[in-house]
């Protein structure tokens, strides 16, 4: 059985998501957990989609794969969201709740920001006269949350002090 304090990331252990889960992978063969295993390489497998846009010598347009130094933690934890979100799809679909695989990969998943502490950033930080509507604040409280807000959420909270 997975065991969670052994497998995951956060931010706060200071280190690459990419080099957690290298370290995870090796944990994992060695203790024979399949499903940690089978998760992580899972993650990796979709590597081959980060890439670097280049235009030739000749002017075409083409892209490279990113090297491991180019891989940063948005990047892996994009990959991580749509694979969570199409295996909800498929629980969904099997009528399940959760499955070890989405467990497993949803440990390496950031911690979410919550609606008090997305809203304690918004009355700090914007200004909303600046602003025509309050939905145009959106851009700058994405670009400092980043992967870890829900951009649903964000809308509901803006939507919701418009209304005041």
């Amino acid at each position: 059985m997975t065991d969670t304090t052994t497998y995951g990331w956060n931010t706060a252990m200071g280190m690459p998501l990419l080099a957690k889960l290298k370290e995870d992978m090796k944990t994992a063969m060695r203790n024979k957990d399949t499903a940690v295993r089978d998760a992580v390489r899972q993650i990796m497998s979709e590597f081959p989609k980060l890439t670097v846009p280049l235009t030739l010598e000749s002017g075409k347009k083409s892209t490279r794969l990113k090297s491991a130094e180019e891989i940063t933690d948005d990047d892996i934890i994009g990959i991580i969201q749509g694979l969570v979100k199409s295996e909800k799809t498929v629980l969904e679909l099997k009528k399940e709740a959760s499955s070890p695989y989405l467990v497993a990969i949803e440990a390496y998943l950031p911690q979410m920001a919550g609606r008090e502490e997305i809203l304690a950033w918004i009355e700090k930080e914007i200004d909303f006269s600046q602003f025509k509507s309050a939905m145009q604040a959106m851009g700058p409280i994405m670009k400092h949350f980043g992967k870890q807000a829900d951009g649903n959420l964000v809308k509901e909270i803006l939507q919701g002090l418009a209304g005041k």
